[in-house]
């Protein structure tokens, strides 16, 4: 594994969630991964943070409101593009995702929460602060993101760990 800085290839990353990544979760004895497609990687507090957004409704977020850690994998490739679409489309409530996308957990180096064990970039991140989302857009055209309501909890990751697998 190459150790690689927090925020080096952030553009090229960024571009490849766009695309889809796997955000994995692990409260107690419960795992979940689930499909992003919006995160935000920067610097705030002077701390390396991973920003995702999780809405109310989804699976994902009671079980991070019991953690205080998250993972995100970036696949290398497309390989992973159907597992990322079941990932996004099924809840981990009812459905083993692991199981019927054939996806292995790989324990994470800092972190509770499991990394995907394919190639690519892993995050580790520790939780140091979350928000609960509102209906009090500036641009009011964001709102009709949220027909059902279901407004998104951002979740600021302190980046405890990145590094890529092959």
């Amino acid at each position: 594994m190459k150790e690689k800085g927090y925020l080096e290839q952030t553009d090229t990353l960024m571009e490849r969630i766009k695309k889809g990544a796997f955000l994995t979760v692990k409260a107690g004895e419960k795992v979940n991964t689930m499909t992003i497609g919006w995160a935000t990687i920067g610097y705030i507090w002077q701390r390396p943070i991973f920003m995702i957004a999780v809405r109310d409704s989804r699976y994902t977020f009671s079980l991070l409101e019991k953690t205080d850690n998250f993972t995100v994998s970036i696949p290398a490739g497309d390989e992973q593009n159907t597992a990322l679409m079941v990932c996004g489309t099924k809840s981990g409530r009812e459905f083993d995702k692991f199981k019927q996308c054939d996806l292995q957990q790989k324990q994470a180096r800092h972190t509770e929460s499991p990394i995907i064990d394919i190639p690519g970039v892993h995050y580790e991140c520790q939780i140091v602060y979350k928000s609960a989302m509102d209906n009090a857009f500036l641009e009011s055209s964001l709102e009709k993101l949220y027909s059902q309501k279901d407004y998104h909890t951002l979740y600021y990751g302190e980046i405890v760990a990145c590094y890529e697998t092959a």
